[in-house]
């Protein structure tokens, strides 16, 4: 009997010092990490997907399975200086523009887009990159040699271009002899076909395509007088904070020389870029 209460004592004992020894409680969970984007969120690591149509050669086009061309170049060199993230994908003129504008995945777009007030009041443009215009492209022997002369001829363009919206002034919104096509490709084929008796297209997109096809005897028309230059610049959604970011880039890559390289390799010759850079001054003020 007393053996049973000396151990029935001693059990207690042990199990009083084995509370006061227990496993400590745990700790209260660490906080969560602040997502203000001004202090702690990394958009580092993001991949940027930029959207373009690749049917502009030589600004750009498929080189088999690959997006080449001068924006591609350009692109890549803004990118790198910006420290950001990207990967392009060809997905249409009219894809790109919708894509772009609801910004779900889609959030810059490069495709020797003009800057237009118009285009202003759906998305958000970088400063001026490139200068540009547009120029008619004829069959030699062709009697067409300004912008007025097209007025009562078939003309080809790429929908919802700033040359569809030239010819459209020119010809009559509503003209059935104004053909547009989901891609100049398409337009400048028709021009060859016989089916039109012009294209009117950017400048760089015409030069190319005569200097590629010798043999089908095309010309290329300048016209000062109706056709004023334009500027191409990269497009964003509305709200996005992506030109913060990214013109600082553009200005600094047209400053170090790395564009002028680019501008050589594709078009072989250096650039002018008085005009260019008059236009990102005047961007900057307004």
């Amino acid at each position: 009997m007393k053996k049973t209460y000396l151990l029935t004592f001693m059990t207690l004992i042990m199990v009083i010092v084995l509370s006061a020894c227990g496993t400590p409680p745990a700790k209260d969970p660490a906080p969560a990490a602040s997502t203000d984007s001004s202090t702690t969120t990394n958009t580092s690591d993001e991949t940027i997907k930029v959207a373009t149509d690749a049917s502009y050669a030589p600004m750009e086009f498929m080189d088999l399975d690959k997006v080449s061309g001068f924006d591609i170049d350009f692109l890549a060199a803004v990118m790198e200086e910006a420290g950001l993230k990207y990967e392009v994908t060809n997905i249409g003129w009219d894809t790109l523009l919708e894509s772009v504008k609801q910004g779900t995945e889609y959030k810059a777009g490069i495709s020797a887009v003009s800057i237009t007030d118009e285009r202003k009041e759906t998305y958000a443009f970088s400063i001026p990159y490139f200068e540009s215009t547009n120029m008619i492209m004829v069959k030699e022997g062709s009697n067409i040699k300004s912008a007025t002369d097209l007025k009562d001829k078939t003309v080809a363009v790429q929908n919802g271009t700033t040359a569809d919206i030239l010819m459209s002034k020119i010809m009559g919104q509503n003209s059935t002899n104004l053909k547009k096509f989901d891609s100049n490709t398409l337009a400048l084929l028709e021009l060859d076909n016989g089916g039109a008796d012009a294209v009117v297209a950017d400048i760089a997109v015409v030069r190319e395509y005569i200097k590629n096809n010798p043999n089908n005897k095309l010309v290329g028309i300048t016209d000062n007088t109706n056709f004023n230059s334009e500027y191409y610049g990269l497009i964003y959604p509305k709200d996005s904070d992506l030109k913060a970011k990214i013109d600082p880039a553009i200005q600094t890559v047209i400053d170090n020389g790395k564009y002028a390289e680019i501008y050589q390799k594709w078009f072989g010759t250096a650039p002018d870029l008085t005009n260019l850079k008059a236009e990102i001054t005047k961007a900057g003020t307004s």
